[in-house]
């Protein structure tokens, strides 16, 4: 079984002590020396392990939804009803509607008692730590925009409260396939209201405006699927029919949903992917992109912030 090679995730509850977070990625040297930390080796350990628990589960799959999971849901229903009371703003703007940054106040205003409501009481000692990776998941107010490294930080809040102790190795298929699938509704809602600009962005030649990492665990759900190969997001019935149920699926409908013109011009990347022979290759591949286009990447993870949870130090 693959999960014998995994390592697990360390238990860091117990020793919990809060420390100042630092900005430690300026150039590409520090990247160097990240790929070594206990930082990169927690976010990896962390996104393999989600992989591993998604591999050839569809969303409706049976699921066990503790009540942390159901905690995390609720609250990203909350941030959901409050793009309700922040409208965009009439006055035109191409990009970047400034309504956002009244979205963005709230939360960062709320996210300490949305904490207090959410995580069990004796986690509430990490929350300040914590809500630097919950307030910067949804985007940055001042470019407003969003891209991979705001998703990365998402993550790290969902890693981080599985290591001091929130969630279980039983909560990591609802990790994917509820909270992660809810918190991508979510922030598509925000994209599309608030017209966020994408960040970091390779422009035509990304992978995707927006994300990354659903394409990572979403090929991972389609593992050795009997109907359908990578080519079947050349056929838009297929992509409707099965957007439900495969995130890499749902990803490719919006995409088709927000951009016009042929596929393989405004996705060239997913197009070429499109070709590969099977969705094990198309999964490993995905993995070495994440850590080559997202983790090893300055513009991107030069807004990441180290402390007590995510440490810049190598293991001994």
């Amino acid at each position: 079984m693959q999960s014998k090679k995994l390592p697990q995730l360390p238990y860091i509850r117990e020793n919990y002590a809060s420390k100042e977070l630092a900005s430690c990625i300026h150039n590409q040297k520090d990247i160097d020396n990240f790929v070594n930390t206990k930082a990169f080796q927690r976010i990896m350990t962390f996104v393999m392990l989600l992989n591993e628990s998604v591999m050839k589960k569809k969303k409706s799959d049976p699921c066990h939804i503790s009540p942390q999971t159901q905690c995390i849901l609720d609250m990203l229903d909350e941030l959901d009803s409050w793009i309700d009371e922040f409208p965009p703003l009439e006055n035109p703007q191409r990009f970047g509607n400034k309504a956002f940054r009244s979205w963005f106040n709230k939360l960062v205003e709320s996210s300490t008692e949305l904490m207090k409501k959410a995580l069990p009481e004796e986690l509430h000692v990490a929350i300040p730590e914590l809500s630097e990776y919950l307030n910067k998941g949804f985007g940055n107010e001042t470019r407003i925009d969003y891209g991979s490294g705001h998703e990365l930080s998402f993550v790290a809040w969902l890693a981080a409260i599985a290591m001091l102790g929130g969630f279980t190795s039983d909560d990591y298929q609802a990790i994917v396939l509820r909270i992660f699938v809810r918190y991508l509704e979510l922030v598509r809602r925000i994209q599309k209201t608030y017209t966020l600009e994408p960040a970091g962005s390779h422009g035509v030649w990304g992978l995707d405006d927006h994300q990354f990492l659903p394409y990572v665990w979403g090929s991972a759900q389609l593992i050795n699927h009997p109907r359908i190969s990578p080519k079947s997001i050349q056929q838009r019935d297929l992509v409707d029919a099965f957007a439900g149920e495969y995130m890499y699926f749902r990803c490719i409908q919006y995409i088709l949903e927000v951009k016009r013109g042929p596929f393989f011009e405004h996705s060239p990347m997913l197009n070429d992917i499109s070709s590969v022979a099977s969705w094990s290759k198309v999964n490993s591949g995905m993995i070495k992109m994440y850590v080559a286009e997202v983790l090893k990447k300055v513009p991107v993870v030069q807004h990441f912030k180290f402390g007590f949870i995510f440490p810049f130090e190598t293991e001994q």
